[in-house]
């Protein structure tokens, strides 16, 4: 039997970057481990902030980002620098997080290569493969590869039995997103980052003014979802002229010209519209503990806000995120620009209504799933235990 194992963690993006970088520790400290960090440089720049915040230099960089990539050129280039990559460094193991392209990618060509594959945040469905798209088949086409299955929730474990994985294949971990909150808490209270773009009273303040926190990048709101969201952000920057709306905006072409378009000349005249570069992660989760409230279509800030007593207003249809939902801290708003407006002023005017939402409620775990996550690899290769005991659930 080997003495040690390889695994490989292949990621391309900021989220999978936030989720794994507190894995990417865990096995790195562990001697049971050698542990690779492999990067397609989906987001290059957004990605690059997070390594950084880690301090985690990636083992190999295919770089593989081009301007105005679509999904067919990356993929087609993902799939084959991994296909290589793989045949040339043998990992006993490959990890992959969530539901991206480089995802779907790594797995194909693990599977090609007969590397097994464990995939982190298994299970999560919205049950239409066009929203979220194209994640929502990513990660479907991903479980159907993926040798463990580490599911965040419980419910995330029915969904993959409904889809007949073996249960001795799944484990309820937590999501890794929450150790990589807790991580990023302490370093934010040793060290306030600044807040590039803003005022630096704004990000020192507790409490007031109120501050709406806005993101948003996925496909499926490009064109007129996006130009209604951003005309109820001005809507709203006018209603609520002591609110602050902070808006670090994507990179991406298809979000900064509608925002840009229609929020520009609306900060310039209204003064309470701040439109910055993306954050790296640490102030990004600094400008999350001071907000009021927050208005999204990402995946990650609905599993993080609720630990911080955040309601979050989601911009979209669907969630495969339900249990946030179930528990009261997250809302379906969707794009519709009426919508989007009365239900932020309900919790920017109605104190009871907001309280109902700011419960510090987090369903989706205790910061430990990459503790559960390193036992369960060592499990798989039938390594001897460690010597900390493993919290025995989420």
């Amino acid at each position: 039997m080997k003495a040690v194992r390889t695994i490989s963690l292949v990621f391309g993006t900021r989220p999978e970057a936030i989720k794994l970088a507190p894995l990417v520790l865990a096995l790195r400290r562990d001697p049971r481990f050698h542990c690779q960090v492999c990067i397609t440089a989906q987001h290059r720049q957004m990605l690059d902030q997070v390594l950084a915040a880690f301090a985690i230099v990636p083992d190999f960089d295919l770089d593989l980002m081009r301007p105005d990539q679509d999904l067919a050129g990356f993929t087609a280039r993902a799939l084959l620098a991994l296909n290589e990559h793989f045949k040339q460094h043998r990992p006993d193991l490959v990890l992959v997080q969530g539901d991206t392209s480089t995802v779907l990618c790594a797995s194909l060509a693990a599977f090609y290569n007969g590397v097994a594959i464990g995939h982190v945040e298994a299970g999560l469905r919205t049950g239409d493969l066009r929203a979220p798209w194209p994640e929502e088949a990513n990660r479907v086409l991903t479980s159907r590869l993926a040798d463990l299955h580490f599911a965040p929730t419980e419910r995330s474990r029915q969904n993959l039995l409904h889809e007949g994985i073996a249960p001795d294949r799944i484990l309820v971990t937590g999501n890794t997103v929450i150790d990589a909150l807790f991580l990023a808490l302490d370093k934010v209270q040793r060290d306030p980052p600044l807040l590039p773009g803003l005022p630096q009273d704004l990000g020192a303040a507790k409490a007031e003014p109120p501050l709406v926190l806005i993101t948003g990048h996925r496909r499926e709101n490009f064109g007129e979802a996006f130009e209604q969201i951003c005309l109820a952000i001005a809507d709203l920057a006018e209603r609520f002229p002591q609110t602050r709306f902070v808006y670090p905006v994507h990179l991406n072409p298809n979000v900064r010209r509608p925002v840009q378009a229609i929020l520009g000349g609306a900060g310039e005249r209204l003064g309470n519209v701040f439109l910055i570069e993306p954050l790296s992660y640490l102030p990004f989760v600094a400008l999350l503990a001071r907000c009021t409230l927050v208005l999204t279509d990402s995946g990650g800030v609905q599993e993080e806000a609720p630990s911080l007593g955040k309601p979050v207003l989601v911009t979209r249809q669907t969630t495969e995120r339900p249990e946030a939902v179930d528990a009261g801290t997250v809302r379906l708003v969707g794009s519709d620009r009426a919508t989007i407006v009365r239900e932020v002023s309900l919790l920017l005017r109605d104190p009871a209504a907001y309280a109902s939402m700011a419960r510090a409620h987090n369903p989706y775990g205790d910061g430990l799933a990459c503790e559960r996550i390193v036992a369960a690899c060592a499990s798989h290769f039938g390594l001897p235990a460690s010597a900390n005991p493993l919290a025995s659930g989420p």
